[in-house]
């Protein structure tokens, strides 16, 4: 059980760091603080990880209770089976939709009514590390989104994304990133 609360308060202070570096461009204390105090992106991970908890020590009912009160608080759906990585950034959380076991990578970027899930059931995206989704972007089915790749507002996904790529467009045309050196987020 003190194994359990350790990872968890590890997970929030690298949320913490991974979010000041991504919102601010450096993790001192007080980049570290305003992102804890000020961020609703924080709020969401630190909502995420309280329920990962929850659903660890099969404590009934919380993490139904946390989901809707991060939904009606926060605008945003995640699926209690949903991977979130460290620092996953949701720049404008409302209409943010992640479902399924969908997972989301390292420093991931959400800019606003993005919807990551199916729409056939079968089978949900796994998105890697460094990912912008842009807003109003979909991303559907079991598909991978490669890392450092850029979605384009209003793109929708329903294929494979390499490395460093950029999908933009309905159904998402898929192109080589050319700024490729920023790839440190």
């Amino acid at each position: 059980m003190l194994k359990a609360r350790e990872s968890m308060i590890g997970s929030l202070v690298t949320d913490a760091l991974e979010l000041a570096k991504a919102a601010n461009g450096n993790s001192d204390a007080k980049s570290i603080a305003k992102v804890v105090l000020t961020s609703d992106s924080y709020r969401i991970t630190a909502l995420n990880r309280a329920r990962e908890a929850a659903l660890a020590y099969r404590i009934p009912l919380v993490n139904h209770v946390l989901r809707v009160a991060q939904t009606a608080v926060m605008g945003i759906e995640i699926g209690k089976d949903v991977t979130l990585g460290k620092g996953v950034y949701f720049v404008h959380s409302l209409g943010v939709v992640i479902g399924g076991d969908a997972r989301i990578g390292d420093r991931v970027r959400f800019y606003g009514n993005n919807t990551v899930g199916t729409a056939k059931d079968n089978g949900y995206p796994v998105i890697e590390d460094d990912v912008w989704i842009g807003a109003g972007a979909r991303i559907l089915g079991p598909v991978r989104i490669g890392a450092r790749s850029r979605i384009g507002a209003n793109a929708v996904v329903l294929q494979d994304v390499p490395p460093d790529s950029v999908a933009v467009g309905i159904p998402a045309r898929i192109f080589p990133r050319k700024d490729t050196d920023d790839v440190a987020l």
